[in-house]
């Protein structure tokens, strides 16, 4: 699983601006409102591509399953894009913010923040069945393991960069 540290660790540095990615979080200086939309896109593309090499590497897939898996894969892909969609509109929201937050602002924040985890967790809920009709309960157990280690590691990166609110 060493792969899926290095692309969690590139990929929120890269999303960040920042070559820093140790466990501090970086100054309040807007570094992510620094990266134009567009190079954010091609970042995202190319961690869900980096995404598909991990989860190719690690589950044990026939010719068979994986026929079935990928197309299923991609669609469910497309479904956590939405979700992260709103996680980096979050971010962006923040950094431009976070100079000027108010108490409200700081109190919505967290509170999208957590809904947009909800709606993470409900979309691996929504798909368990679909990939377990697909690989067979085991497989799709070992799909998810392998999306959520992905998905908690990028958000422990994602969380380290970012300043906490200041009082």
């Amino acid at each position: 699983m060493h792969t899926i540290h290095a692309l969690a660790t590139f990929g929120i540095a890269v999303l960040l601006g920042t070559g820093n990615t140790s466990a501090q979080p970086v100054k309040a200086d807007n570094r992510a409102a620094t990266i134009s939309d567009i190079e954010v896109n091609l970042l995202r593309k190319d961690l869900r591509d980096q995404k598909k090499q991990v989860v190719a590497a690690n589950l044990p897939l026939n010719g068979d399953e994986a026929a079935k898996f990928w197309p299923l894969y991609d669609a469910y892909t497309q479904e956590t894009i939405k979700v992260n969609d709103q996680r980096y509109a979050l971010v962006k929201e923040y950094a431009a913010n976070y100079a000027t937050m108010t108490d409200t602002l700081a109190a919505s924040y967290i509170r999208r923040w957590i809904q947009v985890d909800e709606a993470g967790s409900k979309l691996r809920l929504e798909w368990i069945p679909k990939f377990e009709q697909t690989l067979g309960e085991k497989k799709a157990a070992i799909f998810f393991q392998i999306d959520h280690r992905i998905g908690l590691m990028m958000e422990l990166q994602l969380a380290a960069q970012l300043p906490l609110i200041q009082p």
